[in-house]
């Protein structure tokens, strides 16, 4: 009986042992995936952008704060400096031709730069309350076209009568929508 015992309590801590390697490898990703996708705790707006982030969004007052807030996360996790294999630049993400139509001199220093996060974030809002007009008459929840007008282009969004099916353009505003109620100030 001893011995059988023994052999018990040796499988458990086996067992233990490698549930304790398997988290140990992979937790840290898995708590970082969880994160990322707004399951967890607060989505804190960073101090250095809280004016810049309440001065943009007040630009497009239908486009909630939370909102704003949330999708400028998503694009670019605050990082001024980020860049996609696509060729969105910026802390708002804009791809340098969409750059070009509408980006603005927000902070009035006689530039308009991508990599400005007073201009990039003023821009973003803008192009908000633009894509908002835009997708008025489309089927389908105001502020997710608006949102996946952002993401997918407006066209794609009254192409689709709605969020355009690209898995891509989905998670985004899912992403956003959820992550809105995480922000924190």
């Amino acid at each position: 009986m001893a011995r059988s015992n023994g052999g018990r309590a040796l499988r458990s801590i086996l067992v233990l042992l490698v549930v304790v390697a398997l988290v140990g490898a992979g937790g840290w990703w898995v708590f970082g995936a969880a994160q990322q996708r707004g399951l967890i705790g607060p989505t804190p707006v960073p101090a250095h952008y809280r004016d810049l982030v309440i001065e943009a969004a007040a630009r497009c007052p239908a486009i909630p704060l939370a909102i704003f807030a949330a999708q400028m996360e998503a694009e670019s996790g605050w990082d001024p400096r980020a860049a996609s294999g696509a060729g969105a630049r910026g802390v708002a993400q804009f791809m340098p031709e969409v750059w070009q139509a509408y980006g603005i001199d927000a902070n009035n220093d006689g530039k308009t730069s991508i990599w400005d996060p007073a201009d990039a974030l003023a821009s973003a809002a803008e192009l908000n309350c633009r894509n908002r007009r835009l997708v008025k008459d489309v089927p389908g929840d105001r502020l997710a076209n608006t949102l996946a007008a952002y993401n997918a282009g407006y066209g794609a969004v009254t192409k689709y009568d709605g969020v355009p099916p690209f898995p891509e353009t989905i998670n985004y505003v899912k992403k956003i929508l959820e992550n809105a109620k995480r922000i924190t100030w």
